[in-house]
């Protein structure tokens, strides 16, 4: 006996070929819900009888498991395996998998339903959720600091949220959605790593990083060497990216802000990272 296991994630009527070698080679076919999945088998020529029952062992027989419901199909292994059955009398098929990234439609199907019917949701902005974006980095910037993997993984599910979130206000009325985000970010993955999807040559890490910053501000064409940098970054991240922009520069001067910049000028020297190496040092004091 079989029992095939399909994922609400792949579309219906897409099986492996193990799922539909089993279906055909059925005695009879069974399905304990009727849902989009066992439509598409049935019209495909496949009988099968949907049923409340619960199923016993029959040697040629498959059920089809409620879609997505792997527990359901190990509870009725073992049950039949309880009543008498070898382990090799029931066989769980998998007739479809999910693909890597498959949990992210999950996410969006969730987030469509709370932003139709939750109150609080449904009158978010961008404007109200700016705040939430903003503490949500920090966050997962703590879990980072922290070497905490678990907590790291929760809060980058957190900053996930502010990303669909964002992407669902927008697919309302400003031309966008959360495909166009990802849709972006992969386009400029490939335009930006030529050595990978090209046929760039590089030897080292630095040569790459050169190639990334020499497309990207091809690409931006800034009117400005502070276009495109935060205002909102903290001064040590923003004094970075500006000394980053401008190249080899003398601070002169011997007021404060003068030798801050000059120490960020040092660590840029050391392949450092100011705000990084400050943090870290704050932190040594709790």
């Amino acid at each position: 006996m079989r029992i095939v296991v399909l994922s609400p994630r792949v579309a219906p009527g897409i099986l492996t070929l193990a799922a539909w070698d089993a279906l055909r080679d059925a005695a009879f076919v069974r399905a304990s819900v009727d849902d989009p999945h066992v439509r598409a088998i049935v019209a495909s020529g496949i009988e099968v009888e949907v049923t409340a029952d619960r199923p016993s062992y029959a040697p040629d027989a498959v059920w089809i498991a409620p879609t997505g419901d792997t527990a359901w199909a190990r509870t009725i292994a073992d049950g039949l395996m309880a009543d008498g059955g070898e382990a090799s009398d029931v066989e769980v098929v998998f007739g479809s998998y999910d693909l890597p990234g498959s949990a992210l439609l999950d996410v969006v199907e969730i987030m469509d339903r709370l932003r139709r019917e939750c109150p609080w949701t449904a009158q978010q902005s961008h404007e109200t959720l700016s705040h939430y974006l903003l503490e949500e980095a920090h966050e997962t910037l703590e879990a980072l600091d922290n070497g905490d993997s678990d907590h790291l993984r929760e809060e980058l599910g957190d900053l996930l949220m502010q990303i669909v979130f964002h992407a669902r206000i927008a697919a309302e009325g400003e031309g966008w959605d959360i495909d166009d985000v990802a849709a972006g970010i992969a386009e400029k993955l490939v335009y930006r790593n030529p050595h990978v999807f090209g046929d760039a040559t590089v030897s080292s890490a630095e040569e790459v990083d050169a190639n990334w910053q020499r497309l990207k501000a091809t690409e931006k064409q800034r009117a400005s060497v502070l276009e495109g940098i935060p205002a909102t970054l903290p001064a040590l991240a923003y004094a970075d990216k500006v000394l980053g922009r401008v190249g080899e520069t003398d601070v002169s001067g011997d007021d404060l802000g003068a030798r801050l910049l000059r120490l960020v000028l040092e660590a840029r020297d050391q392949g450092q990272d100011a705000e990084e190496v400050l943090r870290r040092a704050v932190r040594l004091l709790a």
